[in-house]
């Protein structure tokens, strides 16, 4: 029999999907060029359908690619070796909301836009906001962040628990609904951030935060990028809570407003969100004013107009595909190195200065307020210009490893990233691969992402 009939006769029909044009909507993410065709998309409802797959997939060496939003930037969900893609859209049941207890259990399906809008009428919200209309399971599996990291922080800084199949076919529950626990090893934090090469996660429990009573927005224009990333740097350097610190340069305003209809300036602009009680907020913009005009900034803009600030920040969401649509029929490399923050300011001119001397007009956006940014390179279908352009992202990244960063903030590793692991993590590689083996002995699991082949 062959694997589609396996599955179909394992999981029923309405599960299992062979055709060409699914095989090839779950080939690629959004700004990965290679595309590979998985044999099978399979889309299950239960996690006992989950656990029913992977150990037929472990017994029979068959490789399953766990799939979310599909919005990954560096080749995550990209079934290499073929196999099984594995969906789980369709688990998307909000399972139950506790407001006593600051927390929410989902499964991995629901994005996290469709859990706030659940959550608004508890005056509650999830605060990771990475854009795309991520799945939480997906912002688990990469340990997602966005523009709010800076005052909220990560996902796996929200995850409570766990539900997780193994490769073997094995459901696991990891850690409580408790704010806290010395118990144990931190099994959570392992498959936070382990993209999908240790297990399938199939609920999360994640702690929620109250909707701020008051929220404050700002765009501060600078002449060049070096004196915008000193601002930045000296605000956080201040104590300011800044709860969004987002840098964007002139080429992707541009883009922006002929993607989304918008007008902002074209100018190195610093935009700014401050979350907190009124007085509190209006104290906190002051104090940034002050800083910023005492830099020589252009302007100090500042709304508190629900529908400017939404605009603002759907906007910056859209920047990526906006930037795409800018440049059209070209090739994207997406860059994601985040740097101490008082690094910032010789990376990221660094870093520009490079891409002119290239002949790269790229595009610069950034949660600059944690140290982490991104160019996007745009470049033809040519070697010469391929070539050149990862030389740049390479001397960038390692640029950012000598001064003790990394070379992913917060897009993860898939399989853009690999070449930088030894460098990053030295030997500890050796135990990360001990892990994996110990959980994974097939290897069916999301198989070449995440750590570089051993030599």
């Amino acid at each position: 029999m062959s694997l589609a009939s396996d599955l179909t006769a394992l999981l029923g029909a309405e599960q299992v999907d062979v055709s060409d044009a699914v095989r090839a909507q779950h080939s690629r993410g959004e700004a990965y060029a290679g595309a590979v065709l998985p044999d099978v998309v399979v889309f299950p409802r239960a996690t006992a359908e989950v656990a029913r797959l992977l150990a037929y997939a472990s017994a029979h060496g068959v490789p399953v690619t766990p799939v979310g939003a599909n919005s990954s930037l560096e080749g995550h969900t990209v079934p290499v070796r073929g196999g099984v893609s594995l969906d789980l859209t369709r688990m998307d049941r909000v399972l139950e909301v506790r407001p006593q207890d600051l927390l929410a259990v989902v499964q991995p399906g629901v994005t996290y836009p469709r859990l706030n809008e659940r959550l608004r009428h508890h005056g509650l919200f999830f605060p990771v906001d990475p854009g795309a209309h991520a799945t939480l399971g997906g912002m688990v599996s990469t340990n997602a962040s966005g523009t709010a990291a800076l005052r909220y922080g990560t996902t796996g800084d929200h995850v409570l628990a766990l539900e997780v199949v193994t490769p073997q076919g094995e459901v696991l529950r990891l850690g409580s609904r408790a704010r806290k626990s010395a118990s144990g090893y931190d099994l959570c934090a392992l498959f936070t951030g382990a993209e999908g090469t240790l297990g399938v996660i199939t609920e999360v429990t994640v702690k929620l935060v109250g909707l701020p009573e008051a929220v404050a927005a700002a765009r501060v224009p600078f002449a060049d990028a070096l004196t915008a990333t000193t601002f930045v740097t000296r605000l956080i350097q201040a104590g300011v809570p800044v709860a969004r610190c987002e840098l964007v340069d002139p080429y992707s305003i541009r883009a922006a407003n002929a993607y989304s209809g918008t007008s902002f300036p074209e100018e190195m602009t610093v935009f700014l969100e401050f979350h907190g009680n009124a007085p509190g907020v209006a104290a906190e913009l002051e104090l940034a004013r002050e800083l910023a005009l005492s830099l020589g900034a252009g302007a100090f803009e500042a709304a508190t107009d629900a529908a400017e600030r939404e605009r603002l920040w759907r906007t910056r969401h859209t920047m990526f595909f906006a930037a795409n649509a800018a440049n059209p029929g070209l090739e994207s490399l997406v860059t994601d190195v985040a740097v101490p923050i008082s690094e910032l300011p010789t990376a990221v001119t660094t870093a520009l200065a490079e891409c002119a001397a290239a002949g790269f007009e790229a595009n610069l956006v950034g949660h600059v307020g944690d140290g982490n940014f991104h160019l996007n390179l745009y470049l033809p279908e040519d070697p010469a210009a391929r070539a050149a352009a990862k030389g740049v992202v390479d001397r960038l990244t390692e640029r950012a490893l000598a001064v003790g960063g990394t070379a992913t903030g917060e897009h993860g590793v898939g399989l853009r990233k690999l070449g930088y692991m030894e460098r990053e993590h030295g030997a500890s590689l050796g135990l990360m691969r001990a892990i994996k083996q110990l959980l994974d002995p097939a290897g069916i699991m999301n198989p070449g992402k995440k750590l570089p082949e051993a030599p």
